[in-house]
């Protein structure tokens, strides 16, 4: 295992990761599926994925989360919840959704210490304190062979409940896939 903490050390590994994620970037580009039709009108385009650009967002970083839906049938998950935060383990049994998983990862940890949000449609609203609060949180990352571990803590309360509850959003996700992002926005008031 690699263990990554500093910042810039996490931002020479998303740059390595990033350039084995060219086959997550073609599982991305070439799953087939077709849009289908919810409620009013209100279409889900299963192929191009919008809600899965963000105004802040880069292609690639898209293209990740993409074949991390598309995939999402080969990741497995562990997490546990810590007084001070979380520890989660999550690994994909296919090795282009396990670059894109480490890459999105390691990119998304990033963004955080820096407060920089992507803006990602989808995206849930407790990340939020994250890109508010990012440098409450201290996070210590093992690259694995077939994906990583997180351990992410922090001394605001709000913080860790937010991770709490993220990490159950993100493994709602990793167990159902795109079907979890609709209950979850459904929830928020924005289904149809």
């Amino acid at each position: 295992m690699r263990s990554v903490s500093s910042p810039k050390r996490i931002a020479m590994l998303v740059l390595a990761v990033g350039i084995s994620t060219t086959g997550a970037w073609s599982v991305a580009q070439t799953v087939h599926g077709g849009g289908h039709t919810h409620g009013a009108g209100h279409v889900h385009d299963k192929v191009n994925m919008p809600g899965l650009r963000g105004e802040n967002a880069t292609p690639q970083e898209s293209a990740e989360i993409a074949a991390l839906f598309k995939g999402f049938k080969t990741i497995t998950r562990e997490v546990e919840n810590l007084p001070n935060g979380i520890k989660t383990i999550t690994r994909s049994s296919d090795p282009a959704v396990s670059a894109a998983l480490i890459s999105h990862s390691l990119g998304m940890i990033d963004r955080v210490d820096q407060l920089d949000d992507p803006k990602i449609i989808i995206q849930s609203p407790t990340l939020d304190i994250f890109f508010l609060r990012g440098k409450a949180i201290t996070s210590n990352i093992d690259i694995t062979n077939d994906g990583l571990v997180v351990i992410q803590t922090s001394d605001d309360p709000a913080v860790i409940a937010a991770l709490h509850t993220h990490a159950a959003e993100v493994t709602a996700m990793a167990e159902r896939g795109m079907d979890a992002v609709h209950d979850m926005m459904t929830k928020r008031g924005m289904g149809h």
